[in-house]
């Protein structure tokens, strides 16, 4: 098979944005935009015989410049958050978007996401998107060659995706895809059943920034080492609940094989498979209404995001894995969906 190119719509600044999908030899097809590098359309086998689009998205270029929620983004520099939205790197100050109460979050107002990418198609199942993040950007320093493949398997349905940089200074990066995943495909995403390879997680304070506290999830809402519904806990009378409006945590990834989600409705089941030392569980809380693909209207709670990452703030907490990437040193990470269907 190979990857077929089409317009996608321009941008407000008359830019053109392009759709490149992969299909493989299983008829599975993902398509990726040259916007933000983002994941538009995961279509993979269900047990009807058919195909199901796993993620939400948008029909058209302008849905993505004006949407909110980062719906299938490339975020960067750093995902997740950082208090006070400043930091320190060598003895010296760095200040940040506050963008999220007294916090940065996913890198500020303008997030990778927002950014159009140089696109390469590097064989009939892969497309690797880059770009310059030039010193500054975002207030982070140095001048940060950046990219990201993302390969559809030739069989079956495993999206691998590979993250990659290089800076000429002393930097932060922490890269995250923030696809939101409804295997049933028809907004029943708190009944997917989820499990998740992680007795912590990280307590969460007002703004939702960590605590620095890492807690086991034995007798609360957020053990999730035994697969259940993501919503049977959810309106628990719980304080770290309340705090996220639902769950938007960091789990702690004890092997890579982090999460499986499963939906009944479809018998859809995505093993998510990650090199990261976290995994964010968002119940999707705070998507709103929004026209989404084929005209149908999002709300809260449609689906989840299960963003592979660094645990958040991690300047900021003794014992944390630390987000600083040397000068001339090569970062790279691994993140595997792999999806199934359960008879």
């Amino acid at each position: 098979m190979s990857v077929t190119v089409r317009s996608f719509g321009s941008l407000s600044t008359g830019e053109e944005v392009k759709a490149y999908t992969i299909t493989n030899d299983d008829g599975a097809r993902c398509t990726l935009l040259d916007y933000g590098a983002t994941i538009q359309a995961i279509c993979v086998p269900n047990r009807n015989g058919g195909f199901t689009d796993v993620v939400l998205g948008y029909d058209t270029a302008a849905g993505y410049e004006t949407g909110h929620g980062h719906l299938g983004g490339m975020i960067g520099r750093v995902g997740n958050r950082i208090g006070g939205a400043r930091f320190s790197l060598n003895g010296k100050e760095y200040k940040l978007d506050k963008n999220n109460g007294e916090a940065c979050l996913h890198g500020g107002f303008k997030s990778y996401d927002h950014y159009m990418w140089n696109a390469e198609i590097t064989d009939d199942y892969a497309v690797r998107f880059t770009r310059l993040s030039p010193d500054g950007e975002q207030g982070f320093p140095g001048n940060l060659e950046v990219s990201v493949t993302y390969t559809l398997t030739k069989k079956a349905a495993d999206v691998r995706i590979d993250y990659d940089a290089v800076s000429d200074t002393d930097t932060l990066f922490a890269p995250t895809n923030h696809s939101y995943f409804d295997l049933s495909g028809c907004g029943k995403a708190m009944e997917q059943t989820l499990w998740l390879n992680a007795p912590r997680y990280l307590e969460i304070k007002e703004g939702t920034l960590p605590t620095g506290q890492v807690s086991v999830v034995t007798g609360t809402p957020f053990d999730f080492t035994v697969a259940k519904p993501v919503g049977r806990d959810i309106n628990a009378d719980d304080e770290q609940l309340r705090l996220g409006g639902g769950y938007d945590h960091n789990f702690c990834i004890i092997d890579p094989h982090a999460a499986t989600l499963e939906s009944a409705e479809t018998g859809i089941r995505m093993e998510t498979i990650t090199d990261m030392p976290g995994v964010q569980l968002y119940s999707g809380n705070f998507i709103g209404e929004q026209l989404g693909k084929g005209g149908v209207v999002t709300c809260d709670r449609s689906a989840v995001c299960l963003e592979t990452q660094l645990w958040p703030d991690g300047l900021n907490h003794w014992g944390f894995p630390s987000p600083v990437l040397r000068k001339g040193e090569h970062a790279h990470s691994v993140t595997i969906y792999s999806f199934s269907v359960v008879k």
